[in-house]
Formats: C-alpha cells, sequence, structure tokens
C-alpha cells in the first residue's frame, strides 16, 4: 500500500474510504502476524499504517459529520 497524505485522503469518497479502512485494517494484522512469528522486515511499517488508519478514519468522521 502506497502512503498517502491527510489532503489526498480527505478527497475519497465515503465507500474509497471504507474500502481503504479495511485494506489498512488487513495489513496490521497481517504486519502483527509478521512480528509474533518473527519475519517482520519493516518494523515502522506498523507505526505507518496505524497513522494512515487514524487519517481514513478522520476522514470518514468528517464527511459522517458534515
Amino acid at each position: 500500500m502506497a502512503k498517502t497524505k491527510a489532503k489526498e485522503t480527505s478527497q475519497l469518497s465515503t465507500d474509497e474510504l471504507t474500502v481503504r479502512l479495511k485494506d489498512l485494517r488487513q495489513e496490521s494484522m497481517n504486519l502483527r502476524l509478521q512480528r509474533a512469528a518473527g519475519t517482520l522486515e519493516n518494523p515502522a511499517r506498523i507505526k505507518q499504517v496505524r497513522r494512515e488508519t487514524a487519517r481514513v478514519l478522520t476522514a470518514a468522521n468528517a464527511k459522517k459529520n458534515a
């Protein structure tokens, strides 16, 4: 998954945000499993995915409340 900025994330539609959130949660789970198995190559990616998930949730909540 490519890293996106908050401005780009806020321009996505609600459906696109839902799909992006699902993908990020799946990636997060895979990264946690890799960490537990000791095969994680890029530990910093966990932090990146967490922050991107927060960006998507923030954009989704802003659209819902607007």
